[in-house]
């Protein structure tokens, strides 16, 4: 079982461990700790954890492979790792229900997204009048209207630490919002064509972009860089992302295949093949073993990120599946279609476990929570609902 230690601090000083935290998506133990009288973090990352893992053997491991886990402390984190796998174990059948009913902009909504951090108490909209907003999910109160782009905003996501929002826009350009004041902080030109998927890596220190210019570009968060683009596919690109590690980026295009690159150099690493139409959104399991695809041929399918081999499809919407994603359990997929309906599956057997219906019209985007409890679908009937 791999376990990867990241550190964010160098240098050989003394280091006293603090405390230790758990995160359940993915599986991982943080480590708190003092070096140079600094307070710092670090996580082990567990993304191999399941039920069966073999306790006593993985503290094992992680004892050989991280100096602040002294002996004093292997107890405490076998108490940690055996609460990760009881929370494997809870793969919940939840039936999700309509709570909310936001109804958000003038012109018609483009996408909807939620925050990533554990509190998840915000949503962000946005829309053909040019316009991102940010909203409560309790309340259904807007925090702020963000202004700036030329043409209307396509896809936005926020970052891991939710201070940023992102938007791409049919203006060709990106920006970095300041979630705190509302102000913009950054401009990501470059693209000759509207920006169509953007997403953060899971540090949030860089972003990437794809675009219908059929190129994607990634870019340095801090200073708003390029630092390299993605050319292969040959049409335009539907989605962009990374992998938890940062290790692979997965991109759909409307050349109906989805292409894996090695996201140190760029290289185009495989190409999964087998959709009939265009490839309208892809993604990882927070784990990064598994990959979904989602057509305008109707059906979505679940590949092995090792093999690259399609594992299962997912059969029964009547329209284009324009949005899909994984709870974080890695256990059900979520999909979102023009046939007015998201709908809920087992991301092993592809079996449909739920129908979400209310929508008068097409849905174009839908996602869950961090914890999995809550759902978000917004659709061009200029709603966005939020089924809990």
């Amino acid at each position: 079982m791999a376990t990867k230690s990241v550190d964010q601090g160098s240098g050989k000083e003394k280091m006293k461990l603090k405390g230790l935290l758990l995160r359940y998506y993915p599986p991982g133990i943080m480590l708190e700790y003092e070096k140079s009288g600094e307070l710092r973090t670090k996580s082990i990352d567990l993304l191999n954890l399941s039920s069966s893992t073999d306790v006593n053997a993985l503290v094992e491991e992680i004892q050989k492979a991280e100096p602040l886990i002294t002996a004093s402390r292997s107890d405490q984190v076998k108490l940690l790792i055996q609460r990760l796998q009881d929370k494997l174990r809870q793969h919940s059948n939840h039936k999700f229900y309509l709570f909310k009913v936001l109804r958000a902009h003038i012109l018609p909504l483009t996408n909807v997204a939620l925050n990533k951090s554990g509190s998840c108490d915000k949503i962000a909209t946005g829309s053909f009048d040019k316009t991102c907003k940010l909203w409560s999910v309790e309340t259904g109160k807007c925090y702020h209207t963000f202004r700036g782009h030329t043409a209307e905003i396509v896809c936005l996501s926020f970052n891991p630490q939710s201070t940023l929002v992102a938007t791409g826009s049919m203006d060709t350009t990106a920006k970095l919002w300041d979630l705190q004041n509302g102000e913009e902080v950054f401009t990501l030109t470059g693209h000759s064509a509207e920006i169509i998927s953007l997403s953060f890596n899971t540090s949030g220190k860089r972003i990437i972009t794809g675009s219908f210019d059929h190129t994607v570009a990634v870019w340095e968060v801090d200073t708003g860089r390029k630092v390299y683009t993605l050319i292969g596919h040959c049409a335009e690109i539907s989605s962009a992302l990374f992998n938890w590690d940062c290790s692979l980026i997965l991109t759909g295009s409307m050349d109906k295949t989805c292409m894996l690159w090695d996201a140190t150099n760029g290289k185009c690493v495989a190409t999964l093949t087998g959709h009939d139409d265009e490839i309208l959104d892809s993604c990882f399991d927070y784990t990064g073993k598994l990959i979904a695809t989602a057509s305008a041929d109707g059906t979505a399918r679940v590949f092995s990120a090792a093999t690259r081999k399609c594992m299962t499809k997912l059969e029964g919407h009547e329209g284009e599946i324009s949005k899909i994603s994984f709870n974080p359990q890695g256990n059900h997929i979520l999909t979102g279609s023009a046939d007015k309906t998201a709908r809920i599956w087992d991301a092993q057997t592809g079996q449909c476990l739920q129908v979400l219906e209310g929508h008068t019209d097409e849905i174009f985007s839908c996602a869950f929570n961090y914890k999995g409890n809550i759902i978000i679908t917004g659709s061009k009937d200029n709603t966005c609902r939020i089924w809990r």
